[in-house]
């Protein structure tokens, strides 16, 4: 067969199936089912596993003689790739994988990727604070407003709520990459509005509040919120994993009582809470359906580890030390699984190094491949 000198990407916002102009899901869109129960059976068919017959879908009619095509995966896209690997082998001519390494155990691994994570959010935390300590009194403060607002928060401009708990998903974006701790320090400074007459109130600024939901996009993207838990789902339910662990922790991710004991409120990061369907507007019709994926235990198979380690297709993968989204050493689990796979292993990117500097990462992944690079 030919092989097309085609990349074929596959990042972490889901592409191909629920996004771009692939049939988008849109708050909007949803609710055209009538039921909960529906709506959810519809969004179960949005993973890895069927993006994958739609990319085999696509090639077979845009590959000439349906020649093997490149995947570039990032993130979630990394998953699909390695999905990919398991199932279509013959579909794909490479493999390029950033920050994409899935942890691909049976049942549901997203306990060990949310235990991992939240050491690695603790880590992200104490470096922004260092990095900027005055934030820790403006954090705290801001915590304690709402907290001690009716109903314990201010609403948002979409209808929705902000509270003490809310807050915290700030770190999701804030957190993980190249130039989150600058944005997230800059929000923090217009966080308050000008006092321009003598004895006003205090209020939180309309920047901010527009800000903040701006940041987290669910009323653009809610297959996020709905399946982010699922896609480490294999033939068990993840039942809340991250609320389960953060639960596991202690008051460790508790503002109110970090403000309380003097100490820093801690960002959470790319985690999705049952408590986020009551106060974000825009998923909060999502609720029941959400509640049904995180309670469905018959999902199918991700991967096949038995054709991962016999793999023949040639594989390069960019593995950042300090990924704050896919843990390192996860990562270097599954690596170990994919035959021939080729590492290249650094702390000079975050998650989004290929967002940060697209032609230095693909160069290196494309370089290792063709043996112009050397191997990590």
């Amino acid at each position: 067969m030919k092989a097309l000198a085609l990349l074929l990407p596959l990042d972490g916002s889901r592409k191909l199936r629920g996004t771009g102009l692939s049939t988008p899901l849109t708050t909007s869109s949803l609710s055209q089912f009538t039921s909960s129960e529906k709506t959810a059976d519809y969004l179960t068919h949005f993973r890895a596993d069927n993006i994958v017959r739609d990319a085999e879908f696509i090639r077979k009619r845009i590959v000439p003689d349906s020649g093997t095509w490149t995947v570039l995966g990032q993130s979630f896209g990394g998953f699909t790739a390695v999905t990919y690997l398991s199932f279509a082998p013959d579909g794909l001519k490479s493999v390029l994988l950033t920050g994409g390494l899935p942890p691909i155990a049976n049942d549901c691994t997203a306990d060990a990727v949310y235990r991992a994570c939240f050491k690695n959010i603790v880590h992200q935390n104490e470096k922004y604070y260092k990095r900027f300590p005055q934030d820790i009194s403006v954090v705290q403060e801001l915590v304690k407003y709402l907290n001690n607002a009716e109903g314990g928060g201010v609403p948002l401009p979409s209808g929705g709520i902000l509270t003490p708990m809310g807050l915290q998903n700030l770190g999701l974006s804030g957190l993980g990459f190249y130039s989150g701790f600058e944005n997230l320090h800059y929000m923090l400074e217009r966080v308050w509005d000008p006092v321009l007459v003598p004895g006003a109130p205090k209020n939180i600024s309309f920047y901010f509040l527009n800000t903040f939901e701006r940041w987290l996009g669910f009323d653009t993207n809610p297959i996020y919120a709905l399946l982010h838990e699922s896609c480490y789902c294999q033939g068990a339910a993840s039942k809340w994993s991250a609320n389960k662990i953060r639960n596991e922790l202690g008051s460790l991710f508790d503002p109110v009582k970090a403000t309380q004991e003097c100490r820093p409120v801690f960002f959470t990061g790319e985690m999705v809470f049952p408590w986020m369907f009551d106060e974000i507007h825009a998923l909060k019709h999502l609720k029941k359906a959400a509640n049904l994926l995180a309670e469905k235990k018959n999902w199918p198979q991700l991967y096949n580890v038995t054709a991962l380690n016999k793999n023949q297709v040639p594989v390069a993968a960019a593995v950042y030390y300090e990924d704050m989204y896919v843990n390192f050493k996860l990562s270097m689990e599954t690596a170990s699984q994919i035959a021939g796979i080729r590492l290249w292993v650094n702390n000079e990117f975050m998650h989004s190094g290929l967002r940060d500097s697209g032609d230095k990462v693909f160069d290196q992944l494309m370089g290792m491949l063709k043996g112009k690079k050397p191997l990590f």
